[in-house]
């Protein structure tokens, strides 16, 4: 009773502090590779957990039934060997608006259509043998790879994500980094944090382009 107490009277503390946009969650660690641009950075994360949901798009229906899946994950519809758990809020939250391709491009492969895929990242002090199952199906324990992500940043709703992926592509062009991966977008804060105190990064994944020599 009492860890349940403690546990949404943390998440209300951090709802006030988030609406000014101070954050006081868990990041994922990355180490800052190159700069394109003032708001444009190409950074390298190292492996981590995450609980994801994919379901087909649908707006923002969809959107909000994932988000309420994975809360529901770490706010207790889980199971381990000592029960259910607790497990804190991270930022930043994933979100892919995928569309299926064929099996030769380098994003996620499926037959069904086109899917919405969201991403809570564990807290690190979590591993596939210590994080607590989910109980519905629906949420899956993945392993992200470690990966070199270029990224974006900007404030506001995030509703414009698909410009702000774009304007991401088109600060990569002329640079020695190229996509490897479709775009995606990381949120940050809450809807309640003021807009222009929002933390969103437009994301994809990239690799250094080969050098090649001058002909002799």
């Amino acid at each position: 009773m009492w860890q349940t107490v403690s546990y949404y009277a943390v998440l209300v503390l951090e709802s006030v502090f988030g609406v000014f946009g101070i954050r006081l969650y868990e990041e994922p660690h990355y180490a800052v590779v190159a700069r394109l641009a003032d708001h444009v950075e190409v950074r390298r994360y190292a492996p981590r957990l995450a609980a994801e949901v994919a379901l087909p798009r649908g707006g923002d229906a969809a959107r909000s039934q994932a988000f309420q899946l994975l809360f529901d994950y770490i706010a207790g519809a889980n199971r381990s060997a000592q029960g259910s758990k607790k497990v804190a809020m991270t930022v930043p939250v994933s979100v892919r608006d995928i569309e299926r391709v064929a099996m030769t491009s380098p994003v996620d492969v499926s037959e069904d259509g086109e899917v919405m895929r969201m991403r809570f990242f564990l807290p690190a002090k979590y591993t596939r043998d210590t994080a607590p199952l989910p109980d519905d199906d629906r949420v899956k324990l993945i392993t992200v790879p470690e990966e070199t992500v270029a990224i974006l940043r900007y404030s506001g709703l995030g509703s414009d994500f698909e410009r702000r992926q774009f304007d991401l592509i088109a600060e990569l062009t002329g640079s020695r980094w190229r996509p490897v991966g479709a775009p995606y977008t990381l949120y940050y804060d809450a809807p309640f944090t003021l807009p222009f105190l929002r933390r969103n990064e437009a994301a994809i994944p990239v690799e250094q382009a080969p050098t090649t020599s001058p002909p002799r």
